[in-house]
């Protein structure tokens, strides 16, 4: 881990509809509730992080994350705070469609896969604990300047057999952007999703993982849980929308998990 107090982390997976975004949205909301000051950044021209979170229509004139990496405003301009029960604080740079021409607006940039690196740069241990960017799932530029500005890569899991082959190709990925642009970039971690004790396949999943990557899964399985693909419909975290849910307790587990990581 890199030796400065903030600690980025892009979560991550090539493979869709594995709760990624639901996992950068409550992993924020629920280190926020246990008093870290947290930024979330959205970096899917989709834009579900935001709108999960309740800002569905943003104003005209709104900073987003596409302005900040064309260098047209600070990460300071473009943080949006967001209601938070507990000590902490939780923060937004939101996405837009605008970030969907990433790829062609940076294509003539030499520095293209360092932009965010440089924006995160503005920042220091006085403003966030901790930095989570909510990563498109392919690998274009957008991912590459997620890759190059964190310190390591969390990757939600779904327990089935096609999420260890993404894994795989994750981790080559990884391999060439530590050979040519991110040495000290790691595997935080990899976190099941959508898990269910009572399938064989889900058992077996996880035991796969634990077999390949002992020290990196997550003891914390977010199980499956509606309420949690509910949450983002009424623009609400798991924590307002269903506070006693599966899904909120395994959010807040994982939170405490990943901070004990760090002591």
């Amino acid at each position: 881990m890199h030796s400065t107090a903030v600690r980025t982390i892009a979560v991550m997976n090539q493979k869709g509809g594995v709760g990624k975004t639901t996992t950068v949205a409550n992993l924020g909301v629920g280190l926020a509730r246990l008093g870290r000051r947290v930024l979330l950044m959205d970096l899917d021209a989709q834009a579900h992080l935001t709108a999960s979170l309740g800002l569905q229509e943003l104003p005209a004139d709104a900073v987003t994350s596409i302005d900040v990496l064309e260098g047209q405003a600070s990460l300071r301009q473009a943080a949006i705070s967001l209601p938070c029960d507990g000590q902490g604080s939780l923060t937004l740079a939101a996405g837009s469609l605008a970030l969907s021409g990433a790829d062609v607006l940076f294509a003539s940039r030499i520095d293209r896969e360092l932009l965010l690196k440089k924006a995160l740069a503005d920042l220091g241990p006085s403003d966030f604990d901790y930095i989570l960017l909510d990563c498109p799932p392919n690998l274009g530029v957008l991912t590459l300047n997620a890759l190059c500005a964190a310190h390591g890569v969390l990757v939600p899991v779904q327990a089935e057999y096609l999420a260890l082959q993404s894994l795989a190709e994750l981790m080559r990925t990884m391999d060439a952007v530590r050979a040519q642009l991110n040495p000290d970039l790691t595997l935080y971690g990899v976190v099941l999703t959508r898990f269910s004790r009572t399938k064989v396949l889900n058992r077996e999943v996880a035991a796969t993982l634990r077999e390949h990557f002992p020290e990196q899964l997550f003891e914390t399985r977010i199980r499956e849980n509606v309420a949690l693909a509910e949450a983002p419909g009424f623009g609400q975290d798991i924590f307002r929308y269903r506070p006693g849910s599966a899904g909120a307790q395994d959010y807040l587990q994982l939170a405490k998990e990943l901070l004990r990581k760090e002591a």
